[in-house]
C-alpha cells in the first residue's frame, strides 16, 4: 500500500503566483499534499495570478462545475500599444495614436462589452486547433490571421474602469466561463480606433469564493480544504 493520501470531496482554493502555469501549481500541490487524483477548474495564463480552485478525489468530477462559475478579475490595460500575445509576454509591435480618446469614447466602448458577446480568443492561448495548442502556432511564427480560429460566445456581467492614469486603464471584470480578458483588452483597444495591452490580471473571485479564501502555494496546508453543501 504506499503513502498517498486517500482524498474524498475536497477542493483547495490557490492563489496562483506570477510566471507559474496553471499546470506548475496542480504538479507542486499534487507532491505537496500526496494527492493521488488533483486537477484544476479554469486556466490562468502565466502571467496572471489570483485564484485557482483545484479539485482533489472525487472533486475532480466537480470540474465542470466550478468552471461553470461567474468569475470576477480586476486587471490594468495600456491604450496606445500592442503586443502579439496582448499581455506582456512578447515584445511589443504597434504603437498608435491616442489623442483622440476621451472620457465620453471609453465609456461609449466600455457599455458595448456588457451582455452577450463574441470573441475571438488569443493566439497566444491553450486552445487547441488542428492538433496543437494555438500558442503553439503563435510560437512558430504564425499569425492569428492565418489561422482559423472559432469565434466564441461569452458574457460580461459588468465592467468598471478608472481612467485616471490615461493611457493606463484600471479595470474590474465579472463574466462567463469562457471570457477572454486578453480579448477584451484586444477589442477595446480596436474600438477605440487604437491598440491596447493587458499590464496586470488578478483572478479574485470564481463564485461565492473570493481571494480571501485563497492560500499562497508556498505555505499550503492540505488541511485548509473547503467542501460543497
Amino acid at each position: 500500500m504506499d503513502d498517498l493520501e486517500e482524498v474524498q470531496d475536497k477542493f483547495y482554493v490557490i492563489n496562483k503566483p506570477k510566471e507559474w502555469s496553471s499546470f506548475d501549481v496542480v504538479k507542486k500541490i499534487r507532491n505537496l499534499g500526496r494527492f493521488k487524483k488533483i486537477g484544476h477548474a479554469g486556466t490562468l495564463d502565466p502571467l496572471a495570478t489570483g485564484i485557482l480552485i483545484m479539485c482533489v478525489g472525487k472533486y475532480t468530477k466537480k470540474i465542470d462545475y466550478f468552471q461553470s462559475l461567474p468569475k470576477t478579475y480586476t486587471g490594468r490595460m495600456v491604450i496606445g500599444k500592442t503586443t502579439p500575445s496582448i499581455d506582456l509576454e512578447t515584445e511589443f509591435d504597434g504603437e498608435y495614436a491616442i489623442d483622440h480618446i476621451d472620457a465620453v469614447m471609453l465609456e461609449d466602448v466600455r457599455k458595448t462589452f456588457l451582455g452577450n458577446i463574441q470573441q475571438v480568443p488569443p493566439i497566444y492561448s491553450a486552445i487547441k486547433l488542428n492538433g496543437q495548442r494555438l500558442f503553439t502556432h503563435a510560437r512558430n511564427g504564425v499569425k492569428a490571421e492565418d489561422l482559423e480560429i472559432k469565434i466564441r460566445d461569452a458574457q460580461v456581467y459588468r465592467m468598471e474602469l478608472d481612467s485616471t492614469n490615461f493611457p493606463e486603464i484600471s479595470f474590474e471584470i465579472e463574466c462567463s466561463k469562457g471570457t477572454y480578458i486578453r480579448s477584451i483588452v484586444r477589442d477595446f483597444g480596436i474600438k477605440c480606433q487604437s491598440g491596447a495591452y493587458m499590464s496586470d490580471l488578478v483572478r479574485t473571485k470564481i463564485g461565492d469564493w473570493g481571494l480571501d479564501k485563497a492560500q499562497d502555494v508556498a505555505t499550503f496546508n492540505s488541511d485548509l480544504h473547503e467542501v460543497l453543501l
